[in-house]
């Protein structure tokens, strides 16, 4: 089923920063129709983690489609197993529970956790071996990456600024902790009514918006202007600050908002039963 229902779209960029006020994160909500995103402001000045566990709680009745940027999950099916050797858990929940378990550090993040297993599942630095061996993939990575659409990422590498682990382990708990609020794609299957959760990766509106590779970061106005266009927005209202996090939040919920309905998006031909089951996917590989 493709869901047909929404009438709010957020974006949300992602941190797994330590600490309990993040201003990494940004989040943005655009309704249907054409006027640009807004950015919703944190309720404390900066956003914290948990503070965007309890707005998201309070939109799981709304029709809203939501996009984290953070890897839902770890590789299962290269390998049989999350966490060789250590857990047995064999689907997202399980695994967002163990996380969430195992992590002492506050505001739902989750360096402890990595830090605990580097070398072990995780790189952390020249000290944890040959970083070869950590390099192992979702499917929905392996794909995106075979069919042009970049070097991937993967949540066992905790190092360099273009790194997920930390956020996407953040992440899992944060999504432990909403479930089961919300619907998490395509982990559970697409609502009829109510919110819905998916991955994204901002770097596919970024292309959609026809930013080159390497270049797709918007640090001003006109710029983002042209961008919004390109996917279907009318202009946004001049901010006070722009930075990297706040427009790749505005540009990534106007690029929702038009693509909601894409049948390709909700149903990609590469997305097994099984890569579903206990990898998740990300919204706009196909």
């Amino acid at each position: 089923m493709t869901p047909t229902h929404f009438t709010r779209f957020a974006a949300i960029d992602w941190s797994g920063a330590k600490g309990a006020r993040h201003p990494g994160i940004a989040l943005a909500v655009c309704a249907t129709g054409d006027a640009a995103p807004v950015l919703v402001d944190p309720p404390r000045g900066v956003w914290s983690r948990t503070d965007i566990l309890h707005w998201l709680h309070a939109q799981a009745r709304e029709p809203l489609l939501v996009g984290f940027d953070f890897s839902f999950a770890a590789p299962f099916v290269e390998r049989g197993a999350y966490l060789p050797g250590e857990t047995a858990a064999t689907d997202p929940r399980a695994l967002w529970a163990y996380v969430d378990r195992n992590s002492a550090d506050p505001d739902l993040g989750a360096a402890s956790f990595l830090e605990a297993r580097r070398g072990q599942h995780f790189y952390l630095g020249a000290a944890d071996g040959a970083k070869a061996r950590f390099m192992h993939y979702r499917r929905c990575e392996a794909h995106f990456n075979a069919n042009g659409g970049g070097k991937p990422s993967t949540v066992y590498d905790a190092i360099g600024a273009a790194q997920v682990a930390k956020a996407s382990f953040a992440g899992m708990r944060l999504l432990h902790h909403l479930d089961p609020a919300i619907p998490v794609w395509p982990i559970d299957a697409p609502p009829r009514d109510g919110a819905c959760v998916v991955e994204i990766y901002t770097t596919i509106a970024a292309r959609a918006a026809g930013l080159r590779k390497g270049l797709s970061k918007l640090r001003d106005g006109a710029a983002l202007d042209v961008a919004l266009a390109q996917v279907g927005s009318a202009p946004h209202t001049p901010l006070d600050r722009y930075t990297d996090h706040a427009t790749d939040a505005i540009l990534t919920a106007a690029w929702l908002r038009t693509h909601a309905r894409r049948d390709d998006f909700w149903h990609p031909a590469a997305m097994t039963d099984q890569i579903a089951r206990t990898e998740g996917w990300t919204f706009g590989v196909t």
